[in-house]
């Protein structure tokens, strides 16, 4: 099940369970649209991995099974992931 977790990884933007630009790698790591696309490049700077929208959950589940309040610091790191890019970014995410 997924975390949902709340806010963006990189700028800290809150992105709550109905959030339409949340995005998430394939180890959840969460980011909006906007610094995926313009500042990440469709390379997660924590895995390499790429992104996707993250799903919606049905309000009447979040009850049951409510989303994360667990915020992982923001920022990234620029070094870390201009290596990331430099390796990844001209593979589909879908191969790398």
């Amino acid at each position: 099940m997924l975390a949902l977790r709340p806010t963006c990884e990189c700028c800290g933007k809150a992105l709550p369970p109905d959030a339409r630009d949340a995005m998430i790698c394939s180890f959840e790591c969460t980011f909006c649209e906007a610094c995926v696309l313009s500042r990440l490049g469709n390379v997660c700077p924590n895995c390499g991995g790429g992104f996707q929208f993250r799903p919606i959950r049905p309000k009447a589940m979040l009850e049951r099974r409510p989303a994360s309040t667990d915020v992982h610091p923001a920022g990234v790191d620029e070094q870390q992931h201009r290596a990331f890019f430099e390796r990844y970014s001209t593979i589909p995410s879908s191969e790398r």
